[in-house]
């Protein structure tokens, strides 16, 4: 994914917060590439060099194009600092639930480090920010059967729902938070929110997050069993792109943009990877796990407690008025399951 980053110092300067998270960092690599100054954000300034290294592996030198500002979605110190001189902000650090022990609050972190991120760039002039959501805060009532209503850009999940999960729940407040501030907001400042589903790609280091992990278990053989759930699947390089789209166009202000690409199962999943690396073929799994088994993990796994309410529902997103504002299609699910998985295997990660 290497490449010479293009040289235009008239460029705006952009905010990423989170830069040591796996979108982020291939949301600073997409726009250091589109001749973009980059400021991100760190909790731990000391990770700095870790950054750089990564992007830089994916883009070439940054010289003085990527600087980096220290603040942490917990704490009102440094987002004033952080904003300042931003023409755009790109919202992506947000907590994650995989793993998370009952009873850890996601909402307020992700509620109010997005307000904090929010009142930094209206206080700054920003005149855009896009945040990152997800296909869980567009999520229709369930209905009986497999096939669930198609949900588009004006669907939200109920967060009383029964069964939500406390990540999806973090993710449908901290939008509906967002749209909340913009409306009382006297700055100018308009708001874009793009909405992906499962996030998988290439690795831009050997630590993965969660949705790249799942393809690891799947091709490395970790998984025993499917489970009978599925995801609509987002490329993250496709998903890079949308948001520079967004960032800068006029037809995106205060808009919510599907990014979810097409369904698949879990068994497709595996289908697509055993046809893919023939020479791990015997290790992908084949059998399907028993509903009541994932019902009854849930008990003490939270990664099972996630899937639960998934089980057997084939959920949807319609992305044509994202395609009709701004000519963004996602590439096939399938195609981005194996080069996530090929890339995985290229650097030795799997």
């Amino acid at each position: 994914m290497g490449g010479a980053v293009i040289d235009v110092e008239s460029k705006d300067l952009v905010l990423v917060t989170g830069g040591t998270g796996y979108v982020a960092g291939w949301m600073i690599a997409g726009l250091l590439r589109n001749g973009y100054r980059v400021r991100t954000t760190l909790r731990d300034p000391g990770k700095q060099g870790a950054v750089k290294k990564a992007v830089e592996g994916a883009v070439g030198d940054t010289g003085n194009r990527l600087t980096f500002a220290t603040a942490d979605l917990l704490r009102d110190d440094g987002w004033t600092g952080a904003a300042d001189g931003c023409r755009y902000v790109v919202h992506v650090a947000s907590p994650m639930g995989q793993g998370a022990s009952r009873g850890t609050d996601l909402v307020g972190p992700a509620r109010d480090g997005t307000l904090r991120v929010l009142r930094a760039a209206a206080a700054a002039g920003v005149e855009r920010v896009v945040c990152t959501s997800s296909g869980l805060a567009a999520r229709t009532p369930t209905v009986p059967g497999e096939r669930q209503p198609l949900a588009d850009e004006n669907t939200w999940t109920d967060p009383a729902e029964p069964g939500l999960d406390e990540y999806a729940r973090s993710k449908v407040l901290a939008e509906r938070a967002a749209w909340d501030f913009i409306r009382g907001d006297k700055s100018g400042m308009t708001l874009t929110t793009v909405l992906p589903g499962l996030i998988v790609g290439a690795a831009m280091t050997r630590h993965v997050s969660p949705s790249l992990e799942l393809v690891a278990r799947f091709i490395t053989g970790k998984v025993p069993a499917i489970p009978h759930v599925g995801f609509s699947i987002t490329d993250v390089h496709d998903l890079v792109d949308l948001h520079i789209r967004a960032m800068s166009h006029p037809a995106a202000a205060n808009q919510r943009l599907i990014a979810a690409g097409d369904f698949l199962w879990f068994a497709d999943i595996a289908q697509a990877l055993r046809e893919a690396f023939p020479d791990r073929a015997h290790a992908i799994p084949k059998r399907r796990l028993p509903d009541w088994i994932m019902r009854a993990s849930a008990l003490f796994s939270a990664e099972a407690r996630f899937m639960v309410p998934l089980l057997g529902k084939r959920r949807e997103f319609d992305t044509g008025r994202t395609a009709q504002l701004l000519q963004w299609r996602p590439a096939p699910s399938r195609d981005a399951v194996i080069r996530c998985a090929r890339s995985l295997v290229e650097n030795g990660i799997v």
